[in-house]
This record gives C-alpha cells, structure tokens and sequence, in this order.
C-alpha cells in the first residue's frame, strides 16, 4: 500500500471516530514516509487522534516529538495550539457552557502548561489564524488561575488558618493584577488582618479596596431613598 493511500485510510478511520485503527495506519506512515511532510502530517493526526482517544499523555509527547524534530515546520503553530488545547481540555473545557468542574478545584498543572503553549504561539506566530483563539484561552486561563489562588486563600480562613490565608491572598494580588478575583482576595486580607488584631494592615488594605474598588460588594450599599409621598392635590 503506497503511502497516499494509508494517510487517506486513517482519514477515513478518524472520520468514523475509529481513532485506534487511525494511530496504527499513521505509526506505519510515519516509517514508510519517514523525512517527508506527509510523515510530519501524520505525526500531527496521531497526535489529534491520540487526544481524541483519551489518551492525552500520549498525545503531548508526539507533539513535543514533533515540535523538537521539525523546527521549521509550517505547521509549527498549529502543534502549539494542539498542545495547549489538549492540556487545556484535560476534562476542563474552555468556556463555561464547556466546564465540567471548575479549573478553580482541580489541579492546575495541566492549565499552567496549556497557557505555556498559548504564549509562545502567540510570541513566535502573532499572525496565526490560532493567535486570536490562543489569546483568548490564555486571558480564560488566567483569571480561573487567579480564582483557584482565592478559593484556598477562602479555605484557609473557614479554617481559622489566617496567616495562610494572607499568603494565598498575597500571592493573588502579586501574581494576577488587575484580575476581578483581586477583589476577594483584598476582602480575605481585611478579615483576616481583623481576625489577628492586626489593625493597622486591616486599614491599609480597606483603603487599597475602596480605591481599587469603589463599589465593592465589601462595602455595604446605602438603602434607596423613599420617594416623598405626594399630597392628593399634588399633580406635578
């Protein structure tokens, strides 16, 4: 069988979601068509069918194989937005009609590395037809991140654990600027400053929120104003 048509088989088999038979025709390609952009294009399949499979451990260890052997691949870009998708999917999803469980209580290597990948395609390809979508999973990435950060800095301080809770909140602000979480984090410092007497810290960060955040839920909202009753002879 010519090396053509082994590629247009496991085609076939990646369209009917046969993904086991399509990573062995795509092995066999890769030997018989081994220095030619069809085996380059077969590496990339298997890696896409190996992700599609379930076996994502697999499938980022074809695409870091590939990205170190072909260098000056064309299609270098798409093996960075693969890489950083499978990791990022990893059971995550991207937008919140995708989530299963929130990146916030799970581990967050997968996210980290996905990001990695997002960075240097957008830094070495910023005119890739990926970058767009790549930019915008990285933001996603980063406030999920920033939210993980506070949910432990939250679970500290149930705990009573405050001075944790300081570094968790700390590390927030430090780490994810001008992220929404930022928020929760500084109202975490301020109750947590109270809860160890610490009071001019407590001030110090309560002046940070009401600058940074002026209507922050911290806050509490004055109650709307009544509308004076009018008389009976009033029409106006």
């Amino acid at each position: 069988m010519k090396p053509e048509e082994i590629y247009a088989e496991a085609k076939d088999n990646m369209r009917g979601n046969l993904y086991d038979k399509a990573i062995g025709l795509l092995d066999k390609l890769e030997g018989r068509a081994a220095g030619t952009p069809l085996a380059q294009q077969a590496q990339l399949d298997k890696a896409y069918a190996q992700y599609k499979n379930g076996d994502r451990v697999a499938a980022i260890i074809t695409l870091e194989r590939f990205i170190k052997l072909n260098p000056a691949s064309p299609a270098m870009d798409y093996a960075m937005y693969l890489k950083g998708t499978i990791n990022f999917n990893d059971d995550l999803g991207l937008m919140s009609k995708w989530f299963k469980q929130d990146l916030a209580e799970r581990d967050q290597l997968a996210a980290r590395e996905s990001f990695e990948a997002y960075k240097e395609l957008v830094t070495r390809f910023p005119q890739s037809k990926y970058a767009e979508d790549a930019t915008q999973r990285m933001r996603h990435i980063v406030n999920l991140l920033a939210r993980s950060e506070v949910k432990v800095a939250q679970h500290y301080f149930k705990k009573g654990a405050y001075v944790a809770a300081i570094n968790r909140a700390q590390t927030t602000i430090n780490d994810y600027p001008n992220i929404a979480a930022v928020e929760d984090a500084l109202i975490i410092l301020i109750e947590s400053y109270e809860a160890l007497g610490l009071t001019q810290l407590k001030d110090d960060t309560l002046r940070v929120l009401k600058q940074s955040y002026p209507d922050s839920k911290y806050f509490p909202k004055p109650a709307p104003a009544k509308e004076a009753e009018k008389s009976w002879f009033n029409f106006w």
